[in-house]
């Protein structure tokens, strides 16, 4: 069936930010430097990574992975908002719209399963040091990269295949700054069931999954630390727990509830709010938190400058 006969529009127009006019520029400043920040620090540790022999390992393999996804899931919204925090007429075409619906949600599950995959790396690390390098051998890590690719593409063609299905009418205002799903089916003129039984679903295996995937990793982590006392190999692993609980908390403290549940807030400026922590803020400080709180990274980093410092001269 065309698209000419499911939907009557052609473009959405994107309400942006609640913020007043005289606060444009502030905030265009400040998402400004946000983005650049997250371009730049995630292009960073991939360089790192690349770069120096030491981080060539299953950790830092799917870390980089994850820098790349940031980078890319940044970019899916933020240069559009910035782009209309200055334009009159903040439209979007209706292939555009469901494009960056598409790719948002790719990318957003793609963290979950990079996350998830992560978590997995260092029980390995710790509850079976000895066997490390055999478990998570290049085969298994590229599988499981692979597998996220995969299902990431499948949960996200699945919901853009339904919503090319929905019918929308005069109301083409969506009340956000991107092309969210949840968005989308507020103001659709067509039955939502179908969309929202399929979103809690896949919603179930694409995070709560991971998560509960994540702790029971971190509790088989738990119960090894406490069996007896850390050797030096189970501290250095322990080194980066820190690292990607706080990823964890960040990810799924700002998503859960948006994703899984989202008429449990009645509130578009609480909607907002979240958004912009899982799309600005938390793809900014996922570099900061493993360069700063991480040994490898710290040393890598003044590795690289100091050889730039010696080109220099």
């Amino acid at each position: 069936m065309r698209r000419e006969n499911q939907s009557s529009v052609s473009e959405f127009l994107l309400l942006g930010l609640p913020i007043r006019p005289e606060q444009q520029a502030m905030f265009f400043a400040l998402f400004l430097g946000m983005y650049l920040t997250t371009v730049l620090g995630n292009l960073l540790i991939i360089l790192l990574i690349r770069l120096d022999s030491r981080l060539h390992t299953p950790m830092y393999f799917f870390l980089g992975h994850l820098a790349f996804t940031d980078v890319s899931f940044s970019s899916v919204t933020v240069p559009k908002m910035l782009m209309d925090m200055h334009a009159k007429y903040k439209s979007i075409p209706y292939e555009g719209c469901i494009s960056q619906m598409y790719f948002f949600i790719f990318f957003t599950d793609l963290d979950s399963f990079l996350i998830t995959s992560m978590a997995y790396d260092r029980y390995a690390a710790i509850c079976h040091p000895l066997h490390y390098t055999t478990i998570m051998r290049e085969e298994l890590c590229a599988l499981l990269v692979a597998i996220s690719w995969i299902l990431s593409c499948a949960s996200s063609l699945s919901h853009t295949l339904l919503l090319t299905q929905l019918s929308f009418c005069a109301d083409n205002a969506i009340p956000h700054f991107f092309c969210d799903l949840s968005a989308l089916l507020k103001i659709s003129c067509s039955g939502i069931f179908l969309n929202e039984l399929v979103m809690f679903t896949v919603g179930v295996v694409v995070i709560t999954l991971p998560f509960i995937c994540i702790l029971v990793s971190y509790g088989y982590i738990g119960a090894t630390i406490m069996k007896g006392p850390s050797t030096k190999g189970i501290c250095k692993a322990l080194s980066t727990c820190g690292s990607h609980l706080s990823i964890v908390s960040l990810y799924y403290g700002a998503i859960f509830g948006q994703y899984l549940f989202p008429k449990l807030s009645n509130f578009i400026d609480k909607d907002i709010i979240v958004a912009l922590m899982y799309t600005v803020v938390t793809p900014m400080l996922n570099p900061f938190i493993y360069s700063l709180r991480n040994r490898d990274m710290k040393e890598a980093l003044g590795k690289l400058f100091g050889r730039a410092t010696s080109l220099s001269r």
